[in-house]
């Protein structure tokens, strides 16, 4: 009968990366900035997980490991479009790690993804849905009402709207305005309504810096807050659809029709006077395309209020044009029609 005496003897623990996974996940990762970086962050956090899970190296996975990490999210009741995204995040992982010779051949090079549909199903509001909202809104705090109006009638996205700033709220030629940084550090100005004008001054009361939207302990608000917001009021507004922050960006082809759904986010009266040509230089355009002017007189001066001799020529060209194609029309005429 023998006794096993327990060993002491440090067992060294494998690391879960390499030096070379390491710097290929902070390099790619190093290219992305903001929700983006989050983002993949995520996805990489999580296909690194598994292959741990599964005792693999990063480095060491093939196609078909790629392939289950997919099917396992599947399995696990993720989206498609979820499971799409993580597999073309790991695919660009290893995508830059070939380029910066950490890795000789990519292993996700040709993994099946899944199929997408084309149409849209995000939840939408009809014109009545969105009126009850922003009245549900009108009655709460003015922070609130603001961020509505932001949202469904600016349509911004959710972390323009909570990151915009007192300092960045403006006028132009008699019209406020709120400069805004979109997706890719891209800095616009927008032309606010008279209603989100009112709802951000009672928001933001006295203070002359600092964030339009806080919160009650005076930190700014986040994009997370900003969705129990939305969902608050819309219960308030009687709505039984699960909506949150980018639903209401949907909001804007209730409001007004498809063809005029992209200008909307720059419309109302400082749509020209922020960012839409005048109309008078592209009727100049149109006419000129019409009777075959030359581009240097179609392209007058766009700030003067006369139509000059540009105008002019315009018009005589499209009235002579616009008499032939009647003259053309009318019965027994020898003109080509």
């Amino acid at each position: 009968m023998t006794t096993t005496i327990p060993s002491t003897a440090v067992v060294p623990a494998r690391p879960l990366l390499t030096d070379r996974e390491r710097r290929a996940l902070a390099g790619f990762l190093a290219g992305y900035t903001g929700l983006t970086r989050e983002a993949y962050a995520l996805d990489l956090r999580q296909f690194t997980g598994w292959c741990a899970r599964h005792s693999l190296r990063l480095f060491e996975a093939r196609r078909a490991d790629i392939e289950c990490f997919g099917r396992d999210l599947e399995a696990a009741g993720r989206a498609r479009a979820t499971v799409t995204r993580r597999l073309c995040t790991i695919a660009g992982f290893y995508r830059y790690a070939v380029e910066e010779d950490l890795l000789a051949h990519s292993p996700a090079v040709h993994v099946r993804r899944p199929r997408l549909d084309y149409e849209s199903h995000a939840t939408g509001l009809d014109r009545n849905e969105i009126g009850a909202l922003l009245v549900a809104a009108g009655l709460g705090p003015p922070a609130q009402h603001a961020l509505i109006s932001l949202l469904a009638l600016n349509g911004l996205r959710v972390s323009e709207a909570t990151g915009a700033d007192i300092e960045a709220l403006g006028v132009e030629r008699g019209h406020r305005t709120l400069a805004i940084v979109r997706k890719g550090g891209k800095k616009v100005t927008i032309p606010l309504a008279p209603r989100t004008a009112r709802a951000i001054d009672l928001a933001i009361g006295e203070r002359c810096e600092g964030p339009i939207f806080l919160t009650t302990t005076g930190t700014r608000l986040d994009r997370h807050g900003a969705g129990r917001i939305v969902r608050k009021i819309a219960r308030q507004a009687g709505i039984a659809k699960a909506i949150g922050p980018h639903t209401l960006r949907h909001a804007l082809s209730a409001l007004c029709s498809c063809r005029d759904s992209r200008r909307r986010r720059a419309s109302g009266p400082a749509a020209c006077a922020v960012r839409l040509p005048p109309p008078r230089c592209r009727l100049l355009r149109k006419l000129a395309k019409r009777v075959s002017l030359p581009a240097a007189q179609a392209n007058c001066d766009t700030g003067s209020t006369e139509h000059g001799e540009c105008g002019q020529k315009a018009h005589i060209h499209h009235s002579r044009a616009r008499r032939g194609r009647a003259a053309a029309r009318r019965p027994g005429s020898s003109l080509p029609r």
